[in-house]
């Protein structure tokens, strides 16, 4: 199973992975709104696909000086079979190609057991404050 470029086609069932994986994606996170606004800046969006099924799932964004990484998700019946360390070497590497020197991710409070997977890929944890401010 090789990751690949996301497709239109791929919206309901990347939509379904990212509700189950993601339960407070909704209203300007709603999974449909996130990827066609995705869609309008790149194309950054890496799907595993097995079997009809969308098993996993990675953003990627490049702004030409950082890299970031977003929407990590493996379906809960696959976690444990590499497939969210495959997704992020891939969306890693492709930031590679464009010239990015550096990539970031957030973590959602709540979600702190996923940082020890991060940290297995070599990513460091940064004493840095993330602040948001919402435009709708």
């Amino acid at each position: 199973m090789t990751p690949r470029k996301y497709t239109e086609d791929d919206e309901p069932r990347v939509a379904a992975l990212w509700r189950a994986s993601f339960p407070d994606y909704n209203g300007y996170n709603a999974p449909e709104a996130v990827l066609r606004a995705k869609r309008l800046v790149d194309d950054h969006i890496y799907v595993i696909e097995d079997g009809g099924e969308i098993i996993a799932t990675c953003m990627a964004g490049y702004d030409g000086h950082r890299g970031w990484l977003y929407s990590v998700a493996v379906a809960n019946s696959r976690q444990g079979e590499g497939l969210g360390r495959r997704m992020v070497e891939f969306a890693v590497e492709r930031l590679r190609e464009l010239g990015c020197v550096k990539v970031n991710l957030q973590i959602r409070g709540g979600n702190e057991a996923v940082v020890d997977f991060y940290h297995a890929l070599g990513f460091d944890t940064e004493d840095r404050v993330s602040m948001g401010l919402r435009l709708t």
